[in-house]
């Protein structure tokens, strides 16, 4: 799933001054989360508040996320980088929550900087508790979906199979496992000889080709990855607790929205992380107390990738032409993105658990011109078990 808007920003490095003031929100911590299926615009509303903060860190997701951030004339694509990046000045976290991909990372950091945007230890940390996707997870990602009667409708990045893995424990390997020379090489080769046996047995059942994974050319490319990521593998809980403790504060930016939390989503159909607010104490290390205004982001209709429910999904020109208007295309994949109209029973459901403080409504110049309708609520009849579980009358 991603969870990505093309942006226009503020140059990097250029602070909105009295953003907070003016918004009247009060100092201290803020997340920033969606409240739909993703690609709600919030790597505008991060850009815009990163100015504030001294930390922006990102809890939960993987590459499957995507922000594009416009800034002039330029263009930068961010799948793991969290947004503040483009200031330069500000401490960007990758927490324990998140799943990195270390050939997409090193891709990022090399992009940015090539257009003079410092990627070092200075302005980025990766939880050592981190989990690594690796050639295996997207190939796995990819088996099952391609074999699955009722296939989810993911990016093919990895992601869920890497947070089964670390679920699962034995076969999970984390970036401080990288660190270590020795434990790098440990880890890899029993892994692939565990992911040759379970995939290939799998692959041969469901009839589909199978190479087996060559160990030492995965542990050559990782240590070339580690050689730039390494020295930016850190603690990152004790780091923000240090933060929070120095008075410093810290922008939480979540991946993938609400409607895609593994546990309150619109399950089986969601992403395989705690995409919701209630993601940041576990993804990050910060309990929640430490929250002090939670940002609700919410886009003026509605889109989704991949399957799953959606009362409102238009399948006329109405629905055509605001994907266009609206470039309603993923950042991660490039797929056209599902659109309907605002689903306000999916909102407030999704306000109430992550706790929304406030709301940013996003895109409304895409609807203008339209006559907009939006559903409000379901015409529901006394449930019995005969009708149990069926969709009732959307009212708009």
């Amino acid at each position: 799933m991603t969870a990505a808007k093309s942006t226009t920003s503020t140059a990097p490095g250029t602070k909105t001054e009295g953003v907070l003031e003016k918004l009247q929100l009060t100092p201290g911590h803020a997340t920033i989360v969606g409240l739909q299926w993703g690609d709600e615009g919030k790597g505008k509303v991060v850009d815009m508040l990163a100015a504030e903060f001294d930390y922006v860190a990102r809890y939960n997701g993987g590459a499957n996320a995507g922000h594009t951030v416009v800034v002039g004339d330029q263009t930068y694509k961010l799948h793991l980088i969290p947004s503040g990046m483009l200031y330069g000045d500000k401490m960007n976290v990758l927490g324990n929550g998140v799943v990195i991909d270390p050939a997409q990372l090193v891709k990022e950091i090399l992009g940015l900087r090539e257009r003079n945007i410092t990627v070092d230890k200075s302005t980025l940390a990766i939880s050592d508790r981190a989990h690594v996707v690796l050639p295996w997870h997207p190939f796995e990602d990819k088996l099952l979906e391609e074999t699955s009667a009722s296939p989810i409708g993911t990016t093919g990045r990895g992601i869920g199979p890497c947070y089964a893995d670390k679920a699962l424990r034995l076969n999970a390997i984390r970036m401080g496992d990288l660190v270590s020379e020795t434990k790098m090489r440990d880890a890899i080769t029993r892994v692939v000889a565990f992911k040759n046996t379970t995939l290939g047995a799998l692959a041969k059942a469901h009839g589909k080709p199978f190479t087996p994974f060559d160990a030492d050319a995965i542990i050559k490319t990782t240590q070339e990855h580690m050689a730039i990521l390494g020295p930016m593998v850190a603690d990152t809980a004790s780091m923000l607790h240090k933060a929070t403790d120095a008075k410093q504060t810290i922008l939480f930016e979540g991946a993938n929205a609400t409607m895609l939390d593994v546990d309150h989503g619109t399950y089986p159909y969601v992403t395989s992380s705690n995409a919701s607010a209630l993601g940041i104490g576990a993804g990050s290390g910060v309990p929640p107390q430490c929250i002090g205004r939670i940002i609700g982001v919410v886009k003026a209709y509605c889109t989704r990738v991949g399957g799953g429910p959606m009362p409102t999904e238009l399948f006329d020109s109405t629905g055509d032409a605001i994907r266009e208007r609206g470039r309603e295309y993923g950042t991660t994949t490039g797929r056209p993105r599902r659109v309907g109209w605002l689903d306000l029973v999916a909102v407030r459901y999704a306000a109430m658990i992550s706790g929304a403080t406030e709301l940013c409504i996003t895109l409304l110049d895409v609807l203008a011109g339209e006559d907009v309708p939006f559903l409000n609520y379901f015409d529901t009849p006394k449930i019995t078990q005969d009708n149990m579980g069926e969709f009732t009358k959307p009212v708009f």
